[in-house]
């Protein structure tokens, strides 16, 4: 099953951690995509990420083959942080469009918080790994700073 990282399991130790034979495939983002933060579990000291639906804008993230199994133990891992997971289509740089799992808050209300700056590092740090668009890590290190 093909996974879209874009919370901390975008890093390679993480992902790793949950699912030892996730393999990168390539980057890829979800159109008509915002980055949100609905949820706050007190663990992080702030928001944690979702993606919602938004004309306009953009998610990039990281796709990997992941076993079905092992699927599962993202499902665990990101259940944690107040995500389910969800199948979307996520699009590659060459404009291929892709069924991808990937996990999402469940409730994408109007409540926002201000973003974990530790959580917001991670997913910088993996980003820049898996060289994700300049702008993109631009625009992720201004949760870190701010």
């Amino acid at each position: 099953m093909l996974y879209f990282a874009y919370t901390t399991l975008i890093d390679p130790s993480r992902i790793r951690e949950h699912a030892p034979e996730a393999e990168f495939q390539f980057v890829a983002h979800l159109p008509e995509t915002q980055l949100i933060f609905p949820y706050n579990n007190g663990k992080w000291k702030g928001g944690l990420p979702s993606v919602k639906a938004e004309p306009g804008n953009t998610v990039w993230g990281a796709i990997f083959e992941v076993p079905g199994e092992q699927l599962s133990a993202l499902d665990v891992c990101e259940k944690e942080e107040g995500r389910v997971r969800v199948t979307l289509s996520a699009m590659d740089r060459s404009g291929k469009r892709h069924t991808v799992a990937t996990h999402v808050h469940e409730e994408n209300g109007n409540k926002q918080h201000k973003p974990s700056s530790d959580y917001m590092a991670i997913i910088v740090a993996g980003g820049r790994h898996w060289q994700l668009p300049a702008g993109w890590i631009a625009g992720l290190e201004e949760y870190v700073s701010g």
